[in-house]
């Protein structure tokens, strides 16, 4: 018979370990916090950001990888996992007219801030992808491509792409005509289709071009 294994035991060519998380435990820092975001790109919804610390006595996850290379159900799989195992997992959200009102980069730093807070406990350390989070009173350590090589940063772009999957697939029973459920927001030609033929809706991005030429026709 075979026997089906969980995220937890499954190891894939681009599984994460926890060196870096070692490294800061040995230091004495046992709240460390891997942090990223997602939905920097798409033309619809909002940047959502995860937090996510591990014990140092905690077995490592396997299947745990940068969520851009899991198919949808082994993220979903690794997100239940990690949630079961963690310390810790804070969540920040930036909604559409928010993204517009700061732009899309300061939006990500702030979907990022907003999720460290929401930790049930403060970290001793973060570590970030690639940028550095100003106004946040922790010491941090960014790493260039951190969600592909950090253990607790893929952890958290894992948790963070669930949860605004879940987001736009809901919200697609309210816009059916977008296929919200199928591209998340993403600039697809089916959803460029939509926004050509209907114009956009409350979750789209009027400060990104294409929306911004959609409000402009049907506002005429």
């Amino acid at each position: 018979m075979r026997v089906r294994k969980s995220a937890g035991a499954r190891a894939g060519a681009h599984d994460t370990a926890p060196y870096v998380e070692r490294l800061l435990w040995s230091a004495g820092l046992a709240r460390v916090a891997g942090v990223d975001e997602v939905g920097m790109g798409p033309l619809a919804g909002p940047v959502v950001a995860a937090a996510v610390m591990f014990a140092a006595d905690t077995p490592p996850l396997r299947g745990i990888a940068d969520s851009k290379l899991l198919p949808a159900p082994a993220r979903e799989e690794a997100a239940r996992a990690i949630r079961a195992v963690a310390i810790g997992v804070g969540l920040g959200v930036v909604d559409p007219d928010e993204i517009d009102r700061l732009n899309i980069y300061q939006a990500g730093l702030q979907a990022m801030r907003r999720a460290v807070a929401a930790l049930p406990c403060v970290p001793e350390h973060v570590v970030v992808d690639a940028r550095h989070i100003p106004q946040l009173e922790v010491p941090q350590t960014r790493y260039v491509r951190a969600d592909a090589i950090v253990y607790s940063v893929a952890a958290a772009s894992i948790i963070a792409k669930v949860h605004r999957d879940a987001v736009m697939q809901a919200f697609d029973a309210a816009y059916p005509a977008y296929g919200f459920a199928r591209h998340v927001g993403y600039a697809t030609r089916e959803h460029l289709r939509a926004l050509e033929q209907y114009g956009p809706t409350p979750l789209h991005r009027r400060s990104f071009a294409p929306c911004a030429a959609a409000a402009a026709r049907f506002a005429v």
